[in-house]
């Protein structure tokens, strides 16, 4: 639970790979999950239930946003704010707060161990 008292589960994985079209490959066969690649960004969106998108798969390396690896994120009612309290907290922020077409605001950041941590909002 979160000082507001609200639970904040994971509400949207991204899965990072120097070799997306492998990863894309490896996970198709592994899970079984429906991929849709977005061409323009090279990104491809898993499908979860009832066809909405859980997740995603993109490159990583030079240029990219992300290392190589898995970042789950968490709905949080205020990303900048959330994103705040991680500092405090002792985490380092990684990707500065950005709005998301139509879907809400996303950032990352480090905990003290080093974790990638998403956060979302609407």
């Amino acid at each position: 639970m979160t000082p507001s008292g609200h639970h904040h589960a994971p509400a949207w994985f991204d899965i990072s790979s120097p070799d997306a079209d492998r990863a894309r490959g490896f996970y198709r066969e592994m899970f079984g999950w429906a991929m849709d690649v977005v061409e323009e960004e090279g990104y491809t969106l898993l499908g979860g239930e009832g066809g909405h998108p859980m997740g995603g798969i993109g490159q990583s390396g030079p240029g990219a946003p992300y290392p190589p690896g898995i970042i789950v994120y968490f709905q949080v009612d205020d990303v900048d704010a959330a994103l705040a309290r991680a500092e405090r907290l002792g985490g380092v922020r990684a990707l500065e707060p950005v709005d998301l077409p139509g879907t809400g605001r996303m950032a990352v950041f480090t905990d003290p161990d080093g974790n990638a941590v998403g956060l979302l909002s609407p």
